[in-house]
C-alpha cells in the first residue's frame, strides 16, 4: 500500500511538472501590430508604463522560462552532438571544428553588418510607435539588406579563402573547406534577419520553438554526416546546421503578418542607413569579439598544437552551456523591453537591476554545481581524453558568472544607441583579452587562457559599472548587493577547495553548498513572483491538483 502511494505521489509530481512545462511552452505573448492592439498592452512596452515590480519580475522569469527552457532542450541536443563529435573526431577533430566555426562566425559577422541587433532595436521602436506602415518598411528593408549583404560576405570569403587558409594553418590544404564556409555565413545571415523579426515582435514562444526545432534537426543531420565522413564531414555538417536554422526561422517568421506596401528607393535607402548606422557599430564590436576568439585559437594552435585547441573548445562550449540559457533570455526579451524605456533613465536602471537579480538567482546555483562536478561533466559530455580541460573549465565558469553581472548593463548602451561607448568598450575589452591570453599562456600554459578570461571579466565589470553610472546614474540595488555578498564567497570557496582536499571530498563540499544555494534561489524567486502573477495555465493546473 505504501509503495502504491509512493508511486502515485511520483506520478502526480511528474504530471504537474509536465503540465507546468506545457503551460510555459505554449503560452503566448501579445504582439503589437496596430494602435488598437497597442492600447491593450501599453503597460508592457510604453516608456511611461508604471508596471509593478512583481509583474516586471514575472515577465523576466516568463521570458527566461521560455527561452531558458528552449535552451535547456537545445542543451540536450547539443550534448548529443558534442558527445558524438568527441567520440568520432577526438580532441584534434574538435579543435578543427572549433577553428572552422570561428572562421564562419567571423565571415557571418562581416556579412551581417550587425543588422540582426540593429534590426531588433529598430523593429521594437517601430512597434512602440504603433505605425503599421513603419513596421512594414523596417521589416522589408531588414530582409533585403540581409540577403544582399550575405551574398557580398559569402563572395568575399570565397575570394580570400586561400589567404585565410595560409594565415590559419600555414598551408593550402584547407582552401576548399574554407570556401564552402561561405555558404554557412550566407545562410546564417538570412536566418539572423528572420530571427530579428520574430524577436523584435517579441514572439518569445515562437522564438523558443524555433530554437528547439533548429537544434534538433541540426543535431540529427550533423551527427549523421560526421559519422559517415569523419573529419571530411565537418564543413558539410556546419552547412547543414546553418540550413536547418534558415528553414526553422523562415517557418516562424512567415507567421508575422506585415502590411504589404511599396517602398520607394529614397525611403529604402533612408531605412537601410538607419539599420546600418548602428548595425555597423554592432558588427565592429561583434567582429572584435570573434577576432579575439580566432586569435586565441591561433595562439593555442601555434604554441601548443591542435589538441590544445580542442581542449579549449571543449571547456569553452561546456561553460557556455551552463550559462547561455540565462544570457539568451536576457538578449531575447530584455533588449526590446529596455529599448522601449531607454529614454527613462530611472526605469531603465530598474529593469537592468531586476534582470541582474534574476540572473544571479538562476546562475549562482548552476555555477556552484558546475564547479563541483567539472571533472565528471568533461567525461560525460566529451570523454576521458579531454581531462586536461578541467582546470580551464573552472576558470571559464567563474568568468561566465561575472558575465551575468555585466551583460544586462551592456544592453544600456545598445538600447540608448550610445554608439561610441558601445564601440570603444567592445574593442578595448577584446584587445585586452588577447593581450592577457598571450601573457597567460606564457605564464600558466593552457589554464592561462581561463585565468585571462576571468581577470578580464572582473576588470570589465568594474569599468562598465563606472561608465553606466555616468550615462544613466546606474547603481547596484540593495538585493543585488546582498546576493553578491552571498554568492561570490561561496563561488570562491567551491573553486578553492579543489586545490586543498581530494576530488571526492571537494565534490561533496561543493554539493553541500550548491543545494542550499539552489533552495535559497528558488525560495527567493517564489517570493518575488507571487502566484497571481504566474501564467494563468500554471495556476489552473495547481488548483486542479489540489
Amino acid at each position: 500500500m505504501a509503495r502504491s502511494s509512493g508511486v502515485q505521489f511520483r506520478m502526480t509530481c511528474l504530471s504537474l511538472a509536465i503540465r507546468l512545462a506545457k503551460a510555459l511552452v505554449y503560452s503566448r505573448i501579445n504582439v503589437l501590430l496596430s494602435p488598437s492592439v497597442q492600447a491593450t498592452i501599453t503597460p508592457i512596452i510604453s516608456p511611461s508604463a508604471a508596471a509593478t515590480p512583481n509583474k516586471s519580475y514575472g515577465r523576466i522569469l516568463k521570458s527566461s522560462a521560455l527561452i531558458g527552457g528552449s535552451t535547456a532542450v537545445n542543451m540536450l541536443f547539443g550534448i548529443m552532438r558534442t558527445k558524438a563529435m568527441a567520440l568520432l573526431l577526438g580532441p584534434s577533430g574538435v579543435g578543427l571544428l572549433g577553428i572552422y566555426g570561428s572562421i564562419s562566425e567571423l565571415a557571418r559577422s562581416v556579412a551581417g553588418l550587425g543588422i540582426n541587433n540593429s534590426g531588433v532595436r529598430q523593429i521594437a521602436e517601430s512597434i512602440a510607435s504603433g505605425e503599421t506602415e513603419r513596421i512594414a518598411t523596417t521589416v522589408i528593408t531588414l530582409r533585403r539588406v540581409a540577403l544582399y549583404s550575405g551574398i557580398v560576405g559569402a563572395l568575399l570569403l570565397i575570394a580570400l579563402s586561400k589567404r585565410v587558409s595560409w594565415v590559419t594553418f600555414r598551408d593550402y590544404e584547407h582552401v576548399a573547406s574554407i570556401a564552402l564556409l561561405a555558404f554557412v555565413a550566407l545562410l546564417l545571415d538570412i536566418s539572423d534577419a528572420q530571427r530579428a523579426l520574430v524577436q523584435g515582435m517579441r514572439r518569445i514562444s515562437d522564438l523558443a520553438r524555433m530554437n528547439i526545432l533548429g537544434a534538433f534537426y541540426a543535431a540529427i543531420f550533423s551527427i549523421a554526416i560526421v559519422y559517415l565522413w569523419r573529419e571530411r564531414g565537418i564543413v558539410p555538417s556546419l552547412i547543414c546546421v546553418a540550413a536547418m536554422s534558415v528553414v526553422t526561422s523562415w517557418w516562424y517568421a512567415r507567421k508575422v503578418k506585415v502590411e504589404r506596401i511599396r517602398i520607394t528607393w529614397p525611403r529604402a535607402f533612408a531605412e537601410a542607413s538607419e539599420l546600418l548606422k548602428f548595425g555597423v557599430v554592432v558588427m565592429t564590436n561583434v567582429l572584435a569579439t570573434l577576432s579575439a576568439a580566432y586569435i586565441v585559437r591561433l595562439f593555442l594552435l601555434r604554441t601548443m598544437g591542435l589538441k590544445a585547441a580542442g581542449l579549449y573548445q571543449a571547456a569553452w562550449a561546456l561553460a557556455g552551456i551552463c550559462i547561455n540559457f540565462i544570457l539568451d533570455a536576457m538578449g531575447t526579451d530584455f533588449y526590446p523591453r529596455l529599448t522601449a524605456v531607454a529614454n527613462d533613465k530611472r526605469q531603465c536602471n530598474t529593469l537592468v537591476n531586476e534582470q541582474i537579480e534574476i540572473g544571479f538567482l538562476m546562475a549562482g546555483p548552476a555555477m556552484l554545481g558546475a564547479l563541483s562536478f567539472a571533472p565528471l561533466a568533461i567525461i560525460v559530455f566529451y570523454s576521458a581524453k579531454f581531462g586536461e580541460a578541467v582546470p580551464l573549465l573552472r576558470w571559464f565558469c567563474l568568468g561566465m558568472f561575472m558575465r551575468v553581472l555585466t551583460w544586462p548593463i551592456g544592453f544600456i548602451f545598445l538600447a540608448r544607441a550610445e554608439r561610441k561607448l558601445f564601440f570603444w568598450t567592445g574593442v578595448l575589452f577584446n584587445a585586452g583579452y588577447v593581450a592577457l591570453v598571450w601573457f597567460g599562456i606564457r605564464m600558466f600554459g593552457l589554464s592561462g587562457v581561463g585565468i585571462a578570461f576571468f581577470v578580464l571579466q572582473v576588470l570589465h565589470s568594474m569599468i562598465i559599472y563606472r561608465i553606466s553610472h555616468l550615462v544613466t546614474g546606474f547603481s547596484w540595488s540593495d538585493p543585488n548587493r546582498r546576493l553578491g555578498f552571498i554568492l561570490f564567497p561561496l563561488l570562491a570557496l567551491v573553486f578553492g577547495v579543489w586545490y586543498l582536499v581530494p576530488p571526492v571530498h571537494a565534490a561533496i563540499i561543493g554539493t553541500a553548498i550548491a543545494l542550499p544555494a539552489g533552495y535559497y534561489s528558488v525560495r527567493t524567486l517564489c517570493r518575488l513572483i507571487p502566484l497571481n502573477h504566474l501564467p494563468r495555465e500554471i495556476v489552473l493546473e495547481q488548483d486542479n491538483v489540489e
